[in-house]
């Protein structure tokens, strides 16, 4: 299936971890990868431009947000979320399935897909496959993801199976409907969705149908819902290694920097999670010491700057006392900086990563990190 469009080469190994490279029309992806995700065709509180200077190679759109407001017609008019939104570089989007179960009204679930009220205006949606797929491509999209159906982690073994089951039916539908897209197929991805809880032999069930289908490249469902990082990593010690080795594998919505360690050496590729755009906001700052919250008194005449081995424009030229103050005031600059900071210091974890599984230190690499982070001295 590799073609042009999309071509994945793993560089190098460590363990189970790998660092590689995405090759696509509109860019090359270097994995592991973390996805800063732009919601509503913006990664909040940052221009475009800054977002490429952290790193990232990739950013992700959502489809549940983006069909709602603006629609994703109204964006296809006006040049697809690359011209919308200024961003020239890849854009990965969510098929909106996680967004219809956890902030949607009156959702009811069928074979069809998902009917639900709107959490904006009340108005009434179904959200399919086929008008997943049609969304996202509307949007631009060049990797899809497919539309698939998640239930909390305790639910019963039954339940998660039946959902498995019906996200692989609708899987197969996704797939069919991005073949069908025209030229937009032609020079595009679509990633199929693993589900099945913290269950082997349902992510086993799922990862076998996915690979039957056929997909660019698959990603790791239904994890990060509340499950704690000790079931999540007991998960992502089988489930990356039912999947293609030869393909990207992506860890939906994760997730905190510790997080993000554990799945590499586990042999996830990439990442998104709304943390360091939504902790920016509220004055939480990640460092190589565990995060810090700049609202702090103690932060008020501190002259060192959030971290200061991090490359940021914001740890070069301001301090933790000046952005104590922004944020305590309730200036936005001071929303725009925290943020910068943390998107810079998730991507150059990445680089970081990807040196040290190059190099074939990752181990070491991620035993600092952690003594570091765990100790968590700057709170």
């Amino acid at each position: 299936m590799t073609t042009d469009r999309f071509t994945f080469s793993i560089a190098a190994s460590c363990g189970a971890a790998r660092t590689g490279t995405i090759a696509m029309q509109r860019g090359t992806i270097r994995t592991p990868a973390f996805m800063p995700v732009g919601t509503a065709a913006t990664v909040k509180a940052m221009k475009p431009a800054d977002v490429a200077a952290s790193g990232a190679d990739i950013i992700l759109g959502n489809t549940y947000h983006l069909m709602l407001r603006p629609g994703a017609e109204r964006v296809a008019r006006l040049g697809g979320l690359h011209g919308f939104m200024g961003w020239d570089k890849p854009i990965l989007t969510d098929s909106g399935g996680y967004q219809v179960m956890s902030l949607a009204d009156l959702t009811k679930r069928s074979e069809e897909g998902v009917s639900f009220k709107s959490h904006l205006d009340g108005s009434r949606h179904l959200l399919s496959p086929e008008r997943s797929i049609e969304i996202q491509r509307l949007l631009g999209s060049n990797i899809v993801m497919a539309f698939d159906e998640l239930v909390p982690t305790t639910s019963t073994r039954e339940v998660q199976a039946a959902a498995m089951e019906r996200s692989m039916r609708w899987a197969k539908r996704s797939r069919a409907a991005f073949d069908a897209g025209g030229e937009h197929a032609a020079a595009n991805a679509i990633f199929g969705i693993q589900q099945g809880a913290l269950d082997e032999g349902l992510r086993k069930a799922s990862a076998d149908a996915l690979t039957d289908i056929g997909f660019h490249g698959y990603a790791i469902g239904g994890l990060a819902v509340g499950e704690g990082q000790e079931a999540m990593f007991g998960c992502l010690d089988f489930a990356p290694g039912q999947l293609p080795a030869d393909k990207p594998r992506y860890l939906m919505g994760v997730g905190k920097p510790d997080d993000i360690v554990g799945a590499v050496e586990r042999g996830v590729d990439m990442f998104d999670c709304v943390l360091p755009t939504r902790s920016g906001r509220t004055g939480q700052a990640f460092t190589r010491n565990g995060p810090i919250n700049i609202r702090n008194a103690r932060f008020a005449e501190d002259q060192a700057p959030l971290d200061a081995a991090c490359p940021c424009p914001v740890c070069n030229q301001w301090s933790r006392a000046y952005l104590h103050h922004l944020v305590r005031a309730g200036e936005i600059l001071g929303a725009m900086l925290m943020t910068e900071h943390n998107i810079w210091f998730y991507e150059t974890l990445m680089a970081d990563l990807r040196a040290s599984i190059a190099g074939g230190n990752l181990p070491a690499f991620a035993n600092a990190f952690r003594a570091a982070y765990y100790g968590n001295q700057g709170e």
